[in-house]
């Protein structure tokens, strides 16, 4: 650690972290090397070459590369099919696609583990009063309320009786205390579904959860998945993009939402992304293990700490998100600049609490990052509010993740307010 300077207390804290994580590690290299070598199969099955990563102009007509890694995507997922696209502005854009895709005025959307992240509930229209939402079209929302945190079964079953159109599944846990869903989760939930209610279509919001396991909800009975590509999916090379996947009928609606009814998916030139979108889509399994590693680190690390952690060190993991509880404001804010300050882009800039739309809080958000709004690259952000809880995620390799994690612990030290 000569590089940076880092007290002996939190190197000798840090040193049985790993200790602590090893274990989990070996778990994770497991499916990390799994999840990689199927993307290697995927792009040679799919006979990804040089010719593919060419710009196309215009309308898009024929582009090659464009189609072949649709394919790359389909493959990795589990799907029957996939749109990968550089105009998908975020994750959140990907979902409103599908969303708008499939549901229709009179339809209900069911939302099984709650109410969902903040930037998806105006698209419902459950909060603001923003024009061109679901709920101006006429389309209906439902939830079933979490259980001490849990997807409450029982209440779902009811719900499904009503046969809604949709059965909508937030993977991630946002900015909120609740696990992650696991693969076995979604697997249950989505048997569930089809038992009561077969005509009703699974979707899963999959952002901060692509190849954190060896499967993906395609795979275990979900109908149609989505997320960014500024996240797990795009292996922190892809500059921008999204992507939906699953079921090949209900992935061409999608694309008549994304361009226009009957040129869908055929229309939509790729300028100047292509390559590093392929090299993403490689990339992805790789930098998802040690985002996952390091947030394994930092959960062992702040525990030793004295501080609440979620998930547990050897808990089983359904995204990437590791959150903190702080115990107080200094902290958090200590928490983040420590993270910035690891961070190689912008690492001196300091991170202050500040207001946001949508939020009752001050927020702050640390993230020194390549991308811009990149989350699969070490980043940190909390509302300023009990129980002053931090979301951490990302990193481009855990060695320097490692480094920005001991950094926060590092000032929080130095701050004395443990």
């Amino acid at each position: 650690m000569s590089f940076f300077e880092i007290s002996s207390r939190v190197i000798e804290l840090s040193q049985q972290a790993m200790r602590n994580a090893r274990p989990q590690f070996e778990k994770i290299e497991q499916i990390q090397e799994y999840n990689q070598n199927k993307m290697l199969r995927a792009f040679q099955q799919c006979g990804v070459s040089e010719s593919h990563f060419a710009d196309s102009t215009g309308y898009g007509y024929s582009d090659r590369g464009r189609e072949v890694l649709d394919q790359v995507y389909a493959y990795a997922f589990g799907a029957e099919d996939a749109i990968v696209r550089q105009s998908f502005q975020s994750g959140t854009h990907a979902l409103t696609v599908a969303l708008f895709g499939i549901l229709r005025p009179g339809d209900t959307m069911l939302s099984v583990a709650g109410i969902p992240y903040d930037t998806i509930r105006s698209v419902i229209g459950i909060e603001g009063n923003y024009s061109g939402s679901l709920k101006d079209f006429d389309i209906h929302y439902d939830e079933v309320p979490l259980l001490d945190g849990k997807v409450d079964y029982e209440c779902l079953k009811n719900k499904l009786l009503s046969h809604p159109k949709m059965a909508y599944i937030q993977r991630s846990r946002g900015y909120s205390l609740r696990d992650a869903l696991t693969i076995a989760d979604i697997k249950r939930i989505s048997a569930l579904v089809k038992e009561i209610s077969p005509s009703t279509i699974v979707m899963v919001d999959n952002c901060y959860g692509e190849f954190v396991e060896k499967l993906e909800p395609t795979q275990v009975g979900a109908d149609l998945m989505a997320g960014s590509l500024i996240k797990n999916a795009g292996g922190g090379i892809a500059p921008t993009g999204g992507y939906i996947a699953g079921r090949s009928d209900l992935v061409e609606i999608c694309s008549y939402r994304l361009t226009t009814p009957g040129t869908g998916r055929e229309l939509g030139a790729t300028i100047s992304t292509k390559r590093e979108m392929f090299m993403g889509a490689f990339n992805a399994p790789h930098i998802t293990g040690e985002a996952m590693k390091t947030a394994v680190f930092a959960s062992s690390l702040f525990k030793l700490m004295g501080y609440g952690v979620s998930p547990d060190t050897d808990a089983q993991r359904g995204d990437i998100v590791q959150a903190i509880l702080l115990k107080n404001e200094e902290n958090l804010i200590a928490f983040c600049e420590g993270i910035q300050s690891g961070s190689p882009v912008d690492s001196y800039v300091t991170p202050v609490p500040d207001d946001l739309p949508g939020y009752d809080s001050k927020v702050i958000m640390a993230a020194g990052a390549f991308t811009l709004g990149s989350s699969i690259e070490l980043s940190a952000d909390a509302p300023l509010r009990e129980p002053y809880a931090v979301w951490m995620q990302g990193s481009f390799n855990f060695h320097s993740g490692k480094t920005g994690v001991m950094l926060a612990a590092d000032k929080i030290l130095n701050r004395r307010t443990v």
